[in-house]
């Protein structure tokens, strides 16, 4: 059946998975303590006895709940059903596929592309959502699983977040749809590397005095000192991954956007469901006297 709407032009796609009041907040209260855990060492003092490794098992024990409580908010508010969910299975898998295929050489890291795409598609909730699970997965796929996976989740589940979040297909299509997304996954593939940064250069020590973290110093003397040491570090790192998300968001994206639509459209999440206690019934033939050669 061909979805057209009065003026016979084809509907244009919509985001199935929305986000509710419910799942609005709880992606709020997320956020807030994602910024306290990375943020909290910038405020502490020398006696502190500041270590990332020490709060990241308490990240991860309030992170997994929160992811939980994200996809039962969104159920809630009708935004993701079964359907939905197995999607989220689906991609989480093949992001996590994609991300040993190039984690380790000049940081090529393909996944970047996935979540950017399946984010415009799915929306923020799911892209937030579908960010943190792949990184979650990939961890235990490639034996990565240390005090950095929290955060590794957080800051891929913002960079998914930021994708769904951008203007949405109703008003930007076709190429400059592809150039906006590429544009995006180049600048969000530096926050995210620089967001990583800040959760591993703080537990550095020996850097040297224009790099090295302070703890108890003021905030902007210690920012400048890390923005000394992104510049020194990680910049190459960062570069590759945002380049490799350009080229294949612009060479692989239109087909993937696509082939998520068409899945998306099919799959119809956001389909009222009704009930006809009629339907399917199937009614036994009433056989009366003097028919099919029954009876007098």
């Amino acid at each position: 059946m061909n979805r057209t709407g009065r003026t016979g032009r084809p509907a244009r796609p919509s985001r199935p998975v929305r986000i509710g009041p419910r799942a609005a907040v709880t992606l709020v209260l997320v956020t807030l303590i994602g910024i306290a855990a990375f943020g909290w060492p910038l405020l502490a003092d020398r006696r502190s006895g500041l270590a990332h490794a020490q709060d990241a098992p308490w990240l991860f024990a309030a992170l997994l709940p929160l992811l939980v409580a994200v996809v039962v908010a969104t159920i809630a508010d009708n935004g993701m059903d079964a359907k939905a969910v197995a999607m989220l299975g689906v991609l989480a898998a093949v992001g996590a596929a994609l991300r040993p295929l190039g984690a380790g050489t000049a940081g090529l890291e393909p996944m970047f592309f996935l979540m950017v795409l399946s984010a415009r598609v799915l929306g923020p909730g799911f892209g937030f959502v579908l960010g943190s699970v792949t990184m979650f997965a990939s961890a235990l796929l490639t034996g990565g699983v240390g005090p950095w996976m929290p955060f590794q989740m957080l800051a891929m589940g913002w960079f998914a977040l930021g994708a769904g979040l951008l203007p949405g297909p109703e008003q930007i299509r076709g190429r400059a749809e592809l150039l906006m997304l590429a544009a995006y996954g180049f600048a969000g593939s530096f926050a995210y590397g620089t967001i990583m940064n800040l959760q591993g250069w703080v537990l550095l020590q020996g850097l040297g005095q224009g790099i090295s973290f302070h703890p108890g110093e003021p905030v902007a003397a210690n920012l400048a000192r890390f923005a000394a040491y992104c510049l020194a570090t990680s910049v190459g790192w960062d570069l590759g991954r945002a380049t490799l998300t350009v080229v294949l968001t612009l060479t692989l994206g239109a087909t993937v956007l696509k082939a998520l639509r068409r899945a998306t459209r099919k799959a119809a999440f956001d389909a009222p469901v009704s009930f006809d206690p009629g339907a399917g019934i199937e009614r036994e033939p009433v056989l009366r006297k003097g028919t099919n050669g029954s009876g007098g």
